[in-house]
Order: C-alpha cells, then sequence, then structure tokens
C-alpha cells in the first residue's frame, strides 16, 4: 500500500460532527458550486457530485434545494474558500480549509486557534513543501469488478492508489487529474459515494502523547468553528 493507504489509516481527525453539523458544511460546498459553476447539475460537475454526497449523508432534498435557491439568490451569502496554514504546538504543521463569508472573523478566529495553543499563523503556500495536494473518491463496489483490473484501467487517468475500504474502493490521485477520474466513474456507472480534496504530508512528525494531547485540543477548537471545512496536519 502506497502513502495515502497509509495516511488514511493513521490519520487522526474527528468526523464532520452531528447531523447538523454535516448538512451546514454540504450547504456551504453547494452554494460555492452553484456559484463557480451554475445551478444546473447536469453541467455542473461538482454539483453532480456534491448531491450525490448528499444523498449518501441522508440529507433531505429539500436541503438541497434550499442551498441551491440561495446561491442564486441576489441577497446570498458569498461563500469564499480561503486556506490558512501555521505552526501548532511541537512544530506540527497545520493547514486549515474554511468557507466564510466574513474573512476578517474567520482569519482572527484561526489565528486565535494557533497563538492560544502555543503555535503560529503563517503565510500561504508556506506548507507546499510538506503537503501534496490530492483529490480522492469512494465508490461502492460493483458486481463482477476486479480490483486490480480497474487500477489499471484508472491509472490511464491518473490515479495513484486504488484500494479496498470499508467494502467499498478509494482512489487516490493528484489534484489536478480529478475531473478525468470523475467522468471515467460517470461514464463507466460507479456510484460515487463521496470526494474529496486531501493535503497528504510527505513526512509525519513523531510526538510523545502528551505532546499529541496539546496538538489535538488545539485540532479540536479548530474542528468545532463553524467556517472550518478541513484541518490537515502531519502529526504522525
Amino acid at each position: 500500500m502506497g502513502r495515502a493507504f497509509e495516511f488514511r489509516k493513521a490519520r487522526k481527525m474527528k468526523r464532520w460532527g452531528n447531523m447538523a453539523r454535516v448538512f451546514t458544511r454540504l450547504g456551504k460546498d453547494i452554494e460555492i458550486a452553484v456559484k463557480s459553476g451554475g445551478p444546473d447539475p447536469a453541467i455542473n460537475a461538482r454539483l453532480r457530485l456534491l448531491i450525490q454526497n448528499a444523498r449518501h449523508e441522508n440529507m433531505p432534498k429539500e436541503n438541497v434545494e434550499r442551498a441551491i435557491k440561495r446561491a442564486i439568490s441576489k441577497d446570498a451569502s458569498d461563500y469564499k474558500e480561503v486556506v490558512y496554514e501555521g505552526y501548532g504546538p511541537h512544530g506540527v504543521a497545520v493547514i486549515v480549509e474554511t468557507a466564510t463569508d466574513n474573512a476578517t472573523r474567520t482569519v482572527g478566529n484561526v489565528r486565535s486557534y494557533f497563538v492560544r495553543n502555543g503555535g503560529s499563523l503563517g503565510t500561504s503556500g508556506m506548507l507546499d513543501f510538506l503537503f501534496e495536494h490530492k483529490c480522492s473518491f469512494r465508490i461502492a463496489f460493483k458486481e463482477g469488478i476486479d480490483l486490480e483490473s480497474l487500477e489499471l484501467e484508472l491509472i490511464d487517468f491518473g490515479a495513484e492508489e486504488v484500494f479496498a475500504e470499508d467494502d467499498q474502493i478509494m482512489i487516490y490521485a493528484e489534484f489536478s487529474n480529478f475531473g478525468p477520474i470523475q467522468k471515467f466513474l460517470e461514464e463507466n456507472n460507479f456510484d460515487i459515494i463521496s470526494f474529496a480534496f486531501e493535503r497528504i504530508p510527505n513526512d509525519m512528525k513523531t510526538l510523545t502523547a502528551g505532546e499529541q494531547a496539546d496538538v489535538e485540543k488545539m485540532l479540536e477548537r479548530m474542528e468545532d468553528d463553524e467556517d472550518v471545512i478541513n484541518v490537515f496536519h502531519n502529526m504522525g
């Protein structure tokens, strides 16, 4: 198995949280997708996948429709995706992905999470050398599918790792190969359960149990912020 598999196995990160937080995040993602690509899922590939994600998360259809209507409303909040980078306690590198309608509020909050826990907020791009930006897909097994054969097909579209996980299939690729892989999966009638953009560390930082607890305390505060979508780190 490769680094993506090991990263998933070792990653210490909370689930999105309760159902309300899942729906809130999906709603924001849908609004951003509609603003960037339009409200028609037939021509907006990212929106199409988000609607599938919402279905698999049991998000009511009415919630999805409301999110789309909000995005095309004149009074809609203008959510922007903003990424913050810094170092947490004990030198752990941290990338915080947010979706916000008030960048001043969000950067203030994120900075406080770093500073109050002995870390510091840095500048954009400072951690590029530590993390690789990947896309991932989780798909359902289809009857008669051979995982090795599927992997060989997907390599032609840029896939780097394909492996089974929890009776499903995970696919990892460079961020730039998201579109070709999505197209292949849809054209071959695969059920895309979820997709994500992830940042995989090149090297993991080993800490003591006490040091890990310090970092976890900061990460929990970040993940509880309603503007925060994802938090990535290189703590082993």
